[in-house]
């Protein structure tokens, strides 16, 4: 009889406990209109589901986006489904599990930002992310633009980058290497190792 609390005890706290988490990433793409986060955002509340970091945005008359969120194991097809649903209002959803381990945080001497300005051309992003690539740079975010020059009016290409150095980079040859490239294309160039203290 002394046991039977305990059981009970264990029985109710089985049955609030949580489902276990999926991490899953969502892409989305369609004809930029008001509502398409709202739609996407509904879906996952729907499911149970929690929304922990994205990037959206509208280029030309599209917008697209990725997504990370969790879920309830339970509600992955479910979800999915809901999510791929969505393609009958226009918008293209695709869901993908986040099976690849969070990287460990870069130490700050590894981590750097990149900004550069220029008028535009073909293969200004080609021949800087070779560069990159080639000393096992990774891009962990980039963003570009084209604006008009505030006197002249012709088309500047505007990039901001940040990136991933690996272990034993050579921070002055990859910085001399930029710097060649950036005068070759006739743009300029800002690269800075970042510090715990840069924001």
């Amino acid at each position: 009889p002394a046991a039977l609390p305990n059981r009970l005890a264990s029985r109710r706290a089985a049955a609030y406990q949580k489902p276990m988490q999926l991490p899953l990433v969502l892409t989305l793409v369609g004809a930029d209109r008001p509502g398409l986060v709202e739609k996407v955002a509904a879906v996952v509340a729907a499911h149970a589901g929690n929304w922990l970091e994205s990037r959206l945005c509208r280029l030309g008359g599209q917008f697209a986006g990725i997504v990370r969120i969790l879920s309830p194991a339970n509600q992955r097809a479910a979800l999915s489904a809901a999510l791929r649903g969505l393609a009958a209002e226009g918008l293209t959803v695709e869901v993908y599990e986040d099976t690849v381990p969070a990287a460990a945080p870069a130490t700050p001497a590894r981590a750097a930002r990149l900004e550069l300005v220029g008028q535009d051309r073909p293969g200004i992003v080609r021949q800087i992310a070779a560069a990159l690539a080639a000393r096992g740079v990774n891009v962990e975010e980039l963003a570009t633009e084209c604006v008009s020059a505030p006197m002249s009016g012709e088309t500047l290409f505007q990039a901001r980058a940040r990136l991933q150095l690996p272990e034993g980079s050579n921070v002055a040859a990859l910085r001399a290497e930029l710097e060649r490239i950036a005068a070759d294309l006739l743009v300029d160039l800002h690269f800075e190792p970042l510090t715990a203290s840069t924001p």
